[in-house]
């Protein structure tokens, strides 16, 4: 008996799910609670188009202004060199 194309196209791809299912399911067991959290969140915001509004919003108040002073606290500590800087010809096309 033989096994058609598509049976045999099939199952492969069937098994390169479950291989990748189980990588993914290894690579959570090994993360931190805290990197599971930031990529569920980052998985929701993409999924949804979330802004930075947005997700403060989702805050009560004062949680948000506490979120908020901690993203400018990183962005201040984090060295010189790792921001992005918006390059003259790019802000002169943001203008125009």
């Amino acid at each position: 008996m033989t096994i058609s194309k598509d049976a045999y196209r099939q199952f492969q791809e069937e098994l390169a799910a479950l291989d990748k299912d189980q990588v993914q399911r290894r690579q959570r067991a090994t993360e931190s609670p805290m990197d599971s959290a930031r990529r569920e969140f980052l998985a929701l915001r993409d999924r949804y188009a979330l802004s930075v509004a947005d997700v403060i919003a989702f805050f009560p108040e004062e949680e948000g202004v506490t979120y908020l002073q901690g993203l400018i606290a990183a962005a201040e500590a984090a060295p010189p060199g790792t921001r992005k800087r918006r390059t003259k010809r790019k802000a002169d096309e943001s203008e125009g």
